[in-house]
Parts: C-alpha cells; structure tokens; sequence
C-alpha cells in the first residue's frame, strides 16, 4: 500500500531548498543528538531552506542493537521527537519539514521499527518504516527490527516527494519501485551507511540506477562519525536521472550543504544543470582509508569521554603509524608513547621511536624491560616462545599502568595481517581499548604511512614517521636477530593469500587453484584457523574494508576442517 501526505497547501509547482544536515550522533544521546538538530535547523532557516534532512536513526544513534527492546529507550525517544517538534515551533520553524531518523513500536507490538518521521508545524507529522532491512556483515536488524509496508510520499510547496530509508533503494522494486509508478518530483533516501573502501562509487552508481528509474533526481543524505567499530563517513549527494552529480557533500566531517529542487516539470539535464552546486573534492584512496581510521579513533575517544591515548612505541611501522593517527586525532600532546626496550633491542629502534616522538610532539618516556624480565626469570626459568612472550606481556603491564594511571586510552597497535595469523602476544601486544589498525593489512600499513609522510610534505610539515620505520624490515625484536619472515611468509605474498581466504571465503582448493603453493596456503590456512580464539579477545578497531573481523566474519573457535 501506499500513502500521500499532503503536507502544506501550494497548488502550482515551486522550488523546494533541501538542507543535507550531514552530523555525527551517539547512539543513546537524545538530548546530545537532538540539540545537534535544533542547531542545523537553525542555521538552514537563515538559509531559506523549506526541507531539513538527517541521516537514519539521527536521534536515537545508529546502530543502537539491543537497546531497540528497552521500551524505557523507544518512550525516551518518541518524547524527543515531540519535544524536538514544539520547540522548532516555539522557535518559529514550525513552517520547515525537518526529516530525522528514530526508533518507533510496530503497531503488531512484537518487534519495534527503524522509522523515518516529518517535525513540521509542532507536530511529528508523517511517519514512514524502513520496508527492508539488511541483515548482512555488520548488519543485524532482522532480529532488532520489524519491516514496514507503506510507501510515503509528501506534496511540499505543490510537489510530490518520495521518501526512503537505506536498504530500501538497495532493493529492486519495494518502495522505490511503488513511487516510480506513482510519479514523485524528487526521492529523499536518509542512510546509516558505514564507510569500506571503494563504497562511495558503489552509491553513486545505486542512485544512479534509482534516479532512472523515478525519472526524477535522488538525495542521498548519510551519517557522519564513528560508532564502536564502525566508521561512517558522510559524503552525502544528490544524483539527476541522467546520472549527473548535482551536490557532493565532504567525507569524514560534518557539513549543513543545499541543493535547489527548480520549479519545473522536467527533469533532463538540462532542466537540472542550473541547480547543480560546486562539489567536494574526491579524496586519494589512500587519504580516505587513513581519514576514516582517525576519525573513529577520534570519536570513540569523545563518545567515551577520553582525552589522550597511551601506547608502546617499539620504532617499529605500526606503532609509528598508530602514534600518528592519534596525535591526528587527539593532539601530540595528549599522546604518551613509552619506549620499552629489551635486550634485544636496537639502537635504530629506539632512537626511531624517540624521532617519532618528537615529531608528532608526544609526551614520551623510555621503560627498559629488562630488570622487570629478570625478576620474572628468576622464578619462572622460561625458554624458548614462553620467554618471547614474557616480554611482550611486561610491556603489556606497563601500557595498561599508564593507562590506569593517567586514565588515558590504551591502544593496541597490532595490524590485520598479524591479527589473522595470531601473530600477536595476548594479554601482551594485543592489550588495550582500541585498535586503530586493526583492519588493515600489513602492505597497507606501509602505503598510508608513506601517504601520511607525502601529506606532510605537500602542506609544508615534517614528516611524522621516521623512513627507517618504513623501509627497515619488521621484528617483534623477542630475540636475536628476529625478523618477522622467520614465522610468516613475506607480508607481500601473505596478504594477497590472506585476502583470497578471509574477504573471499576461498578454501584451500580455491587458493590453490588461484597459483598459490602449496606450502604457503597450509601454513596461512593453519595459522588463521588457530588464532580465532584470539581475535575474539581483541579491542574494537574501524571497519575500512568489505569484510573486518568482527561482525563481518564469524567462524567458530573450535573447528576441525582444514579444507
């Protein structure tokens, strides 16, 4: 079924100014998220703007998972939404259509419902319930959330407009497919999209095909910020059926952007040219996969009230690489990085790690080991690996020290690659709050931190991370001469298998069938299957590729097929 709303009324055809109010909510914020409303709301009526939108789920946070079923919860928010409404009222807004995203209660009463509701006037005017709801990788909202079964379109200042929620216009026909036979002037899809590499043309090309298919342009209005592991990264737009960017909203930060609906019949492009506005730039891969790490470093350190970070600095890649995004998210200053050496140690190590330091501006100290892995020895006699992780677990005692002590965010420093072939000490390295590199493969590590190092000396900064950190080959320094090769293949040849096993679910006749031999795919097969029982342990970390351990992938601890 469907349903129009009529919701002022003009009778001929004007232009309608939408606001994309492009902001970063926390889930369980109301009051937090809904001042961030009033706020855009605000400055868009100084801008003339006739329609508001947010993303999915703007007052409640998105995801909120289980706190879908506190009926305390969805009560909290429906009163929000009232509250939100009169006060755009009391505030003499009660004129614009404000589009917010929240959680309501299914007239069945079994599950409750990811909703879409219009503030205009006073009054929470119009609802609409997201038809279909996505329940892959990170996704989980058949067990959260009931379906809705109506198609909502809105007549504002005379013209027809059809709204959306996410996964709707993911889907042939449903929705979309319903207002393509309506007739609609113009399709508003509000969205909780998290970033993942390579996602943003995917969109572009969705909307393409939907804006086609009404024959009328579509918005794309998507949320900002991170949220635990997830990280979404905005760059809202609005597409002509002719597949013509008319708006592109920046990524990774919030931004209030305007696109004018022409009072004209026609939508080709060239009725729509004229509405075009100057779009945000495109971001260097390699620029967006970084800016999205920091960013969900940076929120998760604001959403749970943390204001520096602490983490080992071994002179190593991945702790210059981790140490960098914090100080890009926090400040130098709030960084303290703690050298800990051992009697393995090098001096190029350690003076790396302290060059580092300087040139992110962190606070930053030097804790020997050794007197600490003595005493232990004296009691314990360990040999062999037992003795290797001793030591990474001593560093592991004085990282979460300083954290305790200083009440700063510990940060595990460890890579996707390690993290795969459980190439990590736990309760040693892998200690910590957060894992700002968690996803990211080891070559890619190596790319963004020479992206980081081109970035810096593009705007006239010094480099942060020391080249020596880049090209000198990886240890764990555990004992002489160690060198990461000892126990994994080479990181190159590692992470192309890796890939092919873990992102596309290739068994071990797949990988070989893909060229590899067969002694590599045994041991990396070997090797990832062992170590699931350590990932489970490991701190969140952003979500940057298609399929992140987690959420996206969950494989039983105890297996016994190897194939």
């Amino acid at each position: 079924m469907h349903r129009t709303v009529r919701t002022d009324g003009a009778a001929a055809p004007q232009n309608i100014i939408f606001a994309l109010a492009q902001i970063d909510t926390c889930v369980g914020d109301l009051d937090g998220n809904a001042a961030k409303i009033m706020a855009d709301c605000r400055e868009a009526a100084k801008h003339g703007a006739h329609v508001v939108a947010f993303p999915e789920m703007t007052l409640t946070g998105y995801p909120i998972e289980d706190l879908a079923f506190r009926a305390t919860f969805r009560r909290a928010a429906w009163k929000k939404a009232d509250e939100l409404a009169t006060q755009l009222s009391n505030e003499g807004m009660g004129d614009l259509f404000v589009v917010v995203g929240t959680v309501g209660t299914a007239e069945s009463g079994e599950l409750p419902q990811n909703r879409l509701v219009v503030l205009h006037d006073g009054l929470v005017w119009a609802g609409y319930d997201k038809h279909f709801l996505p329940n892959y990788g990170v996704f989980d909202e058949f067990r959260i959330f009931e379906p809705g079964d109506r198609t909502l379109v809105m007549q504002i200042r005379g013209r027809r407009v059809g709204v959306a929620i996410c996964e709707d216009i993911w889907q042939e026909g449903g929705p979309v497919g319903d207002m393509a036979e309506q007739g609609i002037d113009v399709l508003l899809t509000i969205n909780g999209s998290p970033y993942e590499e390579s996602k943003t043309h995917v969109r572009h090309d969705l909307c393409r095909r939907r804006a086609k298919e009404v024959n009328a342009p579509v918005i794309y209005v998507n949320q900002v910020g991170g949220q635990d592991d997830l990280v979404f990264d905005g760059a809202s737009f609005v597409v002509a059926p002719d597949g013509t960017m008319l708006e592109r909203s920046p990524q990774f930060v919030e931004s209030l952007d305007y696109w004018t609906l022409p009072a004209t019949s026609g939508y080709d492009g060239a009725a729509l040219a004229d509405s075009a506005v100057p779009l945000a730039p495109v971001m260097d891969p390699d620029e967006e996969v970084y800016r999205a790490c920091v960013l969900g470093l940076k929120d998760y350190m604001s959403k749970n009230r943390f204001t520096s970070v602490t983490l080992g600095l071994s002179g190593g890649i991945d702790s210059a690489l981790v140490a960098t995004m914090a100080a890009d998210a926090c400040g130098g200053e709030n960084v303290y990085g703690i050298s800990m050496p051992s009697m393995y140690s090098s001096d190029g190590s350690k003076d790396d790690a302290a060059d580092l330091a300087r040139n992110i501006g962190a606070r930053y100290e030097v804790q020997p080991i050794e007197p600490l892995f003595n005493a232990f020895q004296k009691q314990l006699g360990l040999d062999g690996v037992a003795a290797e992780n001793l030591q990474a677990r001593i560093r592991g005692v004085i990282v979460m020290a300083s954290s305790n002590s200083r009440g700063a965010l510990a940060l595990a420093t460890g890579n996707k690659s390690e993290l795969a072939c459980g190439y990590s000490t736990i309760y040693g390295d892998a200690v910590g709050g957060y894992a700002p590199i968690k996803d990211l493969l080891k070559t890619r590590v190596w790319e963004l931190a020479r992206w980081r190092n081109k970035h810096a000396e593009e705007t006239g900064e010094v480099p942060p991370i020391p080249e020596n950190s880049i090209t000198k080959p990886p240890s764990a320094e555990l004992r002489p001469g160690q060198k990461d090769s000892d126990s994994l293949p080479e990181y190159a040849l590692l992470d192309k298998v890796l890939a092919a096993y873990i992102e596309k679910a290739h068994g071990r006749a797949d990988l070989l069938a893909d060229g590899f031999d067969e002694k590599t795919v045994d041991t990396v097969m070997r090797l990832v299957d062992r170590a699931e029982w350590k990932r489970r342990q490991y701190p969140l970390g952003p979500k940057v590729t298609a399929l992140a351990f987690g959420r996206d992938r969950r494989l039983p601890v105890t297996s016994a097929f190897r194939e």
